[in-house]
């Protein structure tokens, strides 16, 4: 619960951030089924301690993924490795509960072993979409889950003595439908001509220049009293770049605020504010990010 709130702010790819808000609220709610059941077994409730040092150096091992490009390694640690192995050593303690006197044990045993199994069959599709946008992540993602199931066997599993194997498979695949709520589509591509209107004509003059390196052709659109600060932001730009996309698009007023992607021996974000008049759009201020 603790790791996924804190990667939340993090992860820069939207349906991993929402996978991770989702998952987050079912594991708190599993903290509190199990902090109301403790005391009522004569145990210490909201009283925490590792089985060993092992338990310990895993869990870090496991929060350490915090840099920004490591989506991957995020969603490989949670759902190829530790929500798999928590249902394997939920099932195996339930199988080991007497039905007679722990059903309220066996209850949230039950839930916690379907919830972890879904989320991990939804991790999993997430991940799915990753490995497909770079072939390369798919390495990264193996080699991270051998480091953690290494050092989750070096622990002994998170209890300290879970018997190989670590992880089992579950007997049926968790209901479809029921992963589904965990999921969020991705967004529909960005639809330029749709979101920029008139504006589409200007912009595509605006961006081939851009993309050929054409500053004085980029800066045409600037109007005849507009501030040198526009033309020295344009100016500072290194082109010609590979690609050059309209990203993002939003309404202030009349006045239209466009973003730009520029993709060259580095990438550049260009965030533009165009305003209409009587000779048509016109290029009133910019900001230049990456460059």
């Amino acid at each position: 619960m603790r790791l996924l709130g804190g990667w939340i702010a993090l992860t820069p790819e939207l349906d991993v951030k929402l996978l991770f808000g989702r998952h987050v609220w079912d594991c708190a709610q599993h903290a509190d089924l199990w902090g109301r059941r403790l005391p009522e077994l004569r145990a210490a409730a909201h009283q925490s301690e590792p089985a060993g040092d092992a338990v310990v150096a895993f869990v870090q091992l496991l929060g350490a993924a915090e840099a920004p490009l490591q989506t991957v390694e995020r969603v490989t640690g949670i759902y190829r490795v530790l929500k798999p192995h928590l249902a394997t050593v939920y099932e195996r303690h339930l199988r080991m509960t007497n039905p007679v006197y722990e059903p309220p044990t066996r209850r949230i045993l039950g839930r916690c072993i379907e919830e972890e199994r879904r989320h991990a069959a939804a991790g999993a599709r997430v991940l799915e979409r990753l490995l497909a946008s770079d072939p390369s992540l798919a390495e990264r993602a193996c080699t991270w889950e051998r480091r953690l199931l290494d050092a989750l066997a070096a622990a002994g599993g998170v209890s300290g003595d879970v018997e190989a194997p670590l992880i089992v498979a579950p007997a049926t695949a968790p209901d479809p439908s029921g992963v589904a709520q965990d999921l969020v589509p991705p967004p529909a591509p960005f639809d330029g001509p749709t979101a920029l209107g008139d504006l589409a004509g200007p912009i595509e003059v605006h961006r081939r220049a851009l993309a050929s390196g054409d500053r004085a052709g980029a800066a045409e659109a600037i109007p005849a009293d507009g501030g040198p600060e526009v033309a020295a932001e344009l100016a500072r730009l290194e082109g010609p770049f590979a690609r050059v996309d309209v990203v993002g698009c939003a309404r202030l007023g009349r006045q239209r605020i466009v973003k730009l992607r520029l993709d060259g021996p580095r990438t550049v974000v260009l965030q533009e504010r165009w305003v209409p008049s009587e000779r048509g759009w016109r290029l009133a201020a910019i900001e230049v990010a990456g460059a």
